[in-house]
């Protein structure tokens, strides 16, 4: 009986891991083919390999000013969201204030609501204090929804702290600020390192704010992404080695705080 259940088990998982994975693949496929190739046959491995894909991105400004603008306006924006909700989620796991349930939920509802609500109070504020095509730009706004998530896996790590070592520090004549850095954050680190990562997923891939709050100097690679469309049709072999370029940070930051994100799912806050 338990065999076949374990047979069962097994038989899922490896179909799960194939549909899972098969996207994937496929994209890396079509990254090492030509157009032509890829619009006339199907080939589960390219017929004529070509590198001649990621050497345009690599070589090509439009491309890789892409990644790099990315980057620059992701990293602000997990510094400042991550340094903003760590006060804030002390707060809200520490203290009973009037209010605090309610403000909680008010933080999370911004999470909720849908980024275009927001398109149009962005783009007129940042028009007019001049912010318009810059990385900051991007980063405050994907504080919006980064700082109530952030906020949010944070209050759940730091609930599961003891007050007692609070109380202790004081005790033993710590000032809030070394007790915070020195006891309390390495108490905490797997749910800043979660906390980190889901900043960085939503502001890796979110597209429409940050195409609408950038034109050159600051465009993303989403935005760049979507002008593989042309009259001349869609240049599908670029398109998918720039997709494989993307996955890759994103895989990179998964790798280092893969033990962050397992203990997170065992605390039931991911």
């Amino acid at each position: 009986m338990h065999e076949r259940r374990f047979k069962k088990r097994t038989i899922f998982l490896i179909a799960y891991l194939i549909f899972a994975l098969l996207p994937i693949y496929w994209m890396v496929n079509m990254s090492f083919k030509t157009n032509e190739e890829i619009v006339s046959s199907f080939s589960l491995l390219p017929q004529h390999f070509t590198w001649d894909n990621y050497k345009l991105i690599f070589t090509d400004e439009s491309w890789y000013s892409g990644y790099i603008n990315s980057l620059i306006y992701v990293a602000i924006n997990m510094v400042i969201a991550i340094a903003v909700a760590l006060p804030a989620a002390y707060a809200f796991s520490r203290y009973s204030f009037l209010g605090d349930k309610h403000v909680f939920f008010w933080l999370l509802t911004n999470r909720m609501t849908p980024p275009a609500v927001f398109l149009l109070p962005f783009f007129q504020l940042y028009t007019t204090v001049g912010l318009m095509d810059t990385h900051i730009a991007v980063a405050l706004a994907h504080l919006l929804f980064n700082v109530p998530l952030a906020v949010w896996i944070l209050e759940g790590f730091m609930s599961g702290i003891p007050r007692e070592i609070d109380e202790t520090a004081y005790i033993d004549g710590y000032s809030f600020p070394r007790f915070f850095l020195t006891i309390f954050l390495p108490l905490i680190k797997a749910g800043v390192g979660v906390a980190a990562f889901f900043c960085f997923m939503f502001s890796w891939v979110e597209l429409l704010l940050a195409r609408t709050l950038t034109s050159v100097n600051a465009k993303p690679i989403v935005a760049t992404m979507t002008r593989t469309v042309s009259a001349s049709g869609m240049d599908w072999a670029t398109l998918a080695a720039a997709g494989v370029l993307t996955i890759v940070p994103g895989a990179i930051v998964i790798w280092f705080v893969r033990h962050y994100i397992a203990k997170g799912f065992a605390m039931g806050r991911v």
